[in-house]
């Protein structure tokens, strides 16, 4: 915190020489964005851009339980077909089923779910299929969204 501004001096010049101070000490280069261009200014202004925003970098969701549980299932079917080994088609094919199935037996609030636990023998014969045929997506496989 800083101390009050001296009797005597004009507003304007303490402001200033806080400010001064402060990026003499590198108090500055350690915020967060730093160095980063800002971001896009061109969308309309919207009054909960912060909450949204926090809730974006602390992984929360805004849609309801239903519609994340079939985003998360979206991202697992695109995760199987990113996998590199077999064992990480089964084992993203389960978890996603494990939450399909406690869904399914305790239904969330929000619209209906209309999911069904996915078919692992027939996810990792898709799979294999799709290994032999050259592809211009990378070697590498990037984890999957809220999967381990």
């Amino acid at each position: 915190m800083t101390e009050r501004e001296p009797p005597g001096v004009g507003f304007e010049s303490w402001v200033d020489r806080q400010i001064r101070e402060a990026t003499e000490r590198g108090e500055f280069e350690r915020l967060p964005g730093f160095g980063k261009p800002l971001p896009d200014d061109t969308a309309p202004y919207d009054e909960l851009w912060w909450i949204k925003g926090k809730m974006q970098r602390e992984g929360h969701s805004v849609l309801p339980p239903a519609l994340a549980l079939r985003k998360e299932a979206e991202d697992a079917r695109e995760a199987v077909d990113r996998a590199a080994t077999e064992e990480r088609v089964r084992r993203i094919v389960a978890e996603i089923n494990e939450k399909i199935a406690e869904a399914v037996r305790r239904p969330p609030a929000g619209p209906p779910l209309n999911l069904e636990p996915f078919d692992a023998d027939a996810l990792v014969a898709r799979w294999r299929g799709t290994q032999g045929r050259p592809s211009s997506r990378p070697h590498t496989e990037p984890p999957a969204p809220g999967l381990p």
